[in-house]
């Protein structure tokens, strides 16, 4: 990719953004531009991945084609009146912010015409292997999302969904690995329980799950024939089955996403 990749902020997942761009070689280091008011951060990442940095948001504006608003939601507002008179129209903005639409973006830019591509990584950014929803306005032609889909494959997978469900992605991956983090200390406090120290049943938990999420991705199997294969007749796994299911299990982590996703809903319609 020719473009310039510009970053407003420079936290936690800016900085999983950045490192999976330099790995995989998306754009020259050099390319890569980073603000943040501190320099703290900025002297680590160019350390790390030898970019450009600066103190000054209005610097990112005015060399990146492509520009990445990496701040909190509250400070969005404060960021785009500091670039909008000075972002070309050529540009593309991307927001990753939970809750900011690409009509609230093109609202604090005053510019109906704003090109925003709205998006929703993960934090399993920071081991490279996010999950990421992105939405382009009508104006992104296929080449530019291409650009914008290889930066956010660079750190995970990515796919393109429609606006209106990006609520639903909140629910099922932006704020589901909490609840994977849940089951894993569950499933290794049982391990706990009957023996097995701490440490290695959080090691045992934690992969099982990623082997078994590995599973579904790359047999492409369903994963209920992925769960019957598991179950002998009368054996130990159809018998937690059985427990989970007196317990509820599918019906709770059903609720549990669709209160996620209601949140969701009842935050961006604020």
């Amino acid at each position: 990719m020719d473009s310039k990749v510009g970053f407003i902020g420079c936290g936690n997942m800016a900085q999983a953004i950045i490192k999976g761009m330099v790995k995989a070689k998306v754009v020259p280091n050099e390319n890569i531009i980073v603000s943040n008011p501190s320099n703290e951060k900025l002297e680590k990442i160019s350390k790390e991945c030898g970019v450009l940095t600066t103190n000054d948001n209005k610097q990112v504006a005015l060399k990146a084609d492509i520009i990445v608003l990496s701040v909190k939601p509250n400070k969005y507002e404060k960021v785009i009146s500091e670039i909008k008179d000075l972002v070309q129209q050529s540009v593309i903005i991307v927001a990753i912010a939970a809750g900011v639409s690409i009509e609230k973006t093109r609202i604090m830019f005053k510019n109906s015409n704003i090109r925003v591509v709205r998006a929703m990584p993960n934090t399993p950014a920071l081991v490279g292997e996010a999950m990421t929803a992105i939405s382009p306005c009508e104006e992104i032609d296929k080449g530019e999302l291409k650009n914008v889909t290889e930066i956010f494959e660079s750190f995970g997978k990515c796919e393109v969904v429609d606006e209106a469900l990006m609520n639903a992605v909140t629910g099922v991956s932006g704020s589901s690995p909490a609840y994977v983090y849940m089951f894993v200390e569950a499933m290794a406090d049982a391990a706990v329980l009957n023996g097995m120290t701490r440490e290695k049943a959080y090691k045992f938990a934690a992969q099982s799950v990623l082997g078994a999420a590995k599973m579904i991705l790359e047999t492409g199997e369903h994963p209920g024939k992925l769960k019957d294969d598991v179950c002998s007749p009368s054996g130990t796994t159809i018998e937690a089955v059985y427990a989970l299911e007196k317990s509820g299990f599918r019906a709770s982590v059903i609720a549990a996403v669709d209160a996620c996703i209601k949140k969701s809903k009842l935050m961006s319609s604020k």
